[in-house]
């Protein structure tokens, strides 16, 4: 018995080590992608759109693989929903290279808020501690204001509407890497799951 507990507690870790990573992998990409912006501040908008959908399928992808391939049932949906949403913002900045600058802040606000919405409630739905749980929903309320902001202020310069996409991936950068981090908390909570309470002894 404490050899298949033991076998159990080490897929799981794997498992949940995983997610980890891609949790953390997303986060660099979101910080990569707002340090183009700065440095490039006289992209073009074809480039834009070329460095924006990249950086939406390469986030969709690497997290709808940690979720298809892991077994671990906590936060796998959230990480699967998240992804699909990168997936298909990144399909369409691909099919729609042309698109203008109007539409693109659209598709930009667009995601900013789907994925709002999905970070917030992955502060309720993962295993995490108060102040990972507190980051998320924090996160998560940024990203829906900037969606709305690009909805509302469509017709902003350029240099505002750069810097508000720079400023809104590092947060969810920054947030994503934190929780990746700090996710040890994570993998203990799934290993103790896992493991049967002690027999309470006689009197």
């Amino acid at each position: 018995m404490s050899t298949m507990v033991h076998e159990a507690r080490v897929a799981l870790g794997k498992e949940l080590t995983r997610m980890r990573w891609a949790l953390g992998v997303n986060g660099a990409l979101s910080i990569a992608f707002a340090v183009a912006i700065i440095i490039w501040p006289n992209i073009s908008l074809y480039s834009l759109v070329i460095v924006f959908g990249a950086f939406a399928l390469a986030r969709g992808v690497i997290g709808l693989g940690a979720a298809i391939g892991g077994g671990v049932r906590e936060g796998r949906g959230w990480l699967a929903l998240s992804s699909l949403a990168g997936i298909a913002v990144g399909v369409i900045a691909f099919v729609w290279t042309d698109m203008s600058a109007l539409a693109l802040l659209y598709v930009i606000g667009a995601y900013a808020i789907a994925l709002g919405i999905i970070v917030a409630g992955g502060a309720f739905w993962l295993p995490v501690d108060g102040g990972d749980r507190v980051l998320l929903a924090l996160t998560g309320a940024v990203s829906i204001l900037f969606g709305i902001v690009m909805f509302a202020q469509p017709g902003a310069g350029a240099i505002a509407v750069l810097a508000l996409i720079a400023a809104f991936a590092l947060v969810v950068g920054f947030s994503e890497l934190t929780v990746a981090i700090g996710g040890k908390r994570l993998l203990e909570h799934g290993l103790r799951s896992m493991t049967p309470p002690p027999p309470q002894a006689s009197r």
